[in-house]
């Protein structure tokens, strides 16, 4: 699979035998996978800009680096998500403190409209903020993320924070796109740059029964304090987003104003082929959403649990697992190591073959083991294995060989050419 959107193909290294590039397409055209996602869901367009897919539209979504289009797109798998929020674009179920909230209609959003922006204006310095009241605390310790996107006005710092847990906040610099102080680390802080001066933040908490005020807030703050504010200031908000889970997903936009909104999960697998139950090789570039409670995989198998070798990201942070499986009983081989950080991209390879069990990642061999029988029947390349355990994350390719490739081959393969291209990869600015 290589993710495009009818744009160049990722190369093969030279000197690494031919193998089988994958792409996914939206279903009505010729794509290898079935992909499926019952409801809408946003992506970064090509011109860097959020916009809504379709109903089981795959998302080719484009990576961003310091708001500007990086590289190829990659297909973008999420989980279910509900946007707690139910007025993302009128505002309504906020409130001001200390503050005004007023329309902007004089910039653009960072889904090309002109709607939905709203200007802060601070009138105190006893935290000028706007709340949303609104979410109810469930009977058990639960993570959420919440996020909004902001444009500086005349104010450099603003904090997101909860009433409930002041032990959980962050302030961003919002003049060097940066994360200024940050209390908790439950779920961390983030900021993304999306261009026009837009800037994407989170922060997130483990809410417990008992904290029965609960209210998220975006405050004009100062540097080192989320809940002291500067008269006087202004900051341009837009899209703001409580989610449940332990990490930031894609922006849900309200669809019936007055109602949670809900992102379906999505699913890409069944691709089918003739692949090489003797020897192969399975290859992604791939970056992993980590949860510590489900493992997430790519797999070539026989379409059941009992034939299939593939890789996981499993349950422990920035955890590899790879594994061969064959009805024809034996011991099953299996490689489990971990890598430097499973968030950002890694070129990963599993070689299978009678003379053995190999996992590569970034130019590295990570482990070995035996095969005592190989599998039988492989004909399906799924995002999971036998519809279980979907992979969330980014992919940029996936590439079968029907034979194993050398050592020297699989080092090309999972490499980068320079330093450059990795640090572009990474999505790494270089000063």
């Amino acid at each position: 699979m290589s993710i495009y959107d009818k744009a160049s193909l990722v190369h093969i290294p030279s000197g690494v035998k031919s193998g089988t590039l994958y792409n996914v397409l939206p279903n009505t055209a010729d794509g290898d996978f079935d992909f499926t996602r019952s409801s809408t869901a946003t992506r970064v367009n090509k011109d860097g800009l959020i916009e809504t897919a379709a109903i089981g539209v795959p998302r080719l979504n484009y990576p961003l680096l310091d708001g500007v289009v990086q590289d190829c797109p990659t297909l973008l798998l999420e989980p279910s998500r509900t946007n707690r929020i139910t007025d993302t674009e009128g505002w309504s179920g906020f409130s001001a403190v200390n503050a005004v909230l007023s329309d902007n209609t004089s910039i653009t959003a960072p889904d090309g409209s002109a709607t939905g922006i709203k200007t802060l204006t601070s009138s105190s310095t006893t935290q000028p903020r706007i709340e949303w009241r609104g979410i109810s605390v469930p009977a058990s310790t639960t993570s959420y993320v919440w996020s909004v996107f902001v444009k500086k006005g005349t104010t450099r710092y603003v904090a997101l924070s909860h009433f409930s847990d002041s032990t959980q906040w962050a302030v961003f610099d919002l003049y060097n796109g940066v994360i200024q102080d940050e209390a908790g680390s439950d779920v961390p802080a983030k900021i993304e740059n999306y261009g026009n001066g837009w800037y994407r933040i989170s922060k997130g908490a483990t809410i417990t029964t008992g904290q029965s005020t609960n209210y998220f807030k975006l405050t004009i703050a100062t540097p080192s304090s989320p809940s002291v504010g500067v008269s006087g200031e202004t900051v341009d908000i837009w899209g703001f987003q409580i989610e449940i889970g332990s990490y930031l997903s894609s922006f849900i936009p309200t669809t019936t104003v007055g109602s949670i909104t809900t992102r379906s999960a999505e699913t890409a697998n069944g691709a089918e082929a003739t692949f090489n139950d003797s020897e192969g090789v399975l290859y992604a570039n791939v970056a992993d959403f980590y949860d510590s409670t489900t493992s997430r995989v790519i797999s070539i198998s026989d379409g059941t649990l009992n034939n299939r070798v593939f890789f996981k990201f499993y349950t422990v942070s920035n955890g590899i697992e790879a594994t061969l499986i064959s009805s024809s009983g034996g011991t099953n081989p299996q490689i489990t190591t971990t890598t430097s950080d499973t968030s950002n991209y890694n070129k990963i390879a599993l070689k299978y073959s009678s003379n053995g069990f190999n996992l590569w990642a970034n130019g590295f061999e990570l482990g070995t083991d035996t095969v005592t029988n190989l599998p039988n029947n492989l004909s399906d390349l799924s995002f999971d294995t036998a519809s279980l355990n979907p992979l969330y994350g980014k992919t940029k390719e996936v590439m079968t060989f029907n034979e194993a490739l050398s050592d020297t081959e699989l080092e090309a393969l999972t490499s980068y050419d320079s330093f450059n291209e990795m640090a572009t990869e990474q999505l790494y600015t270089i000063e």
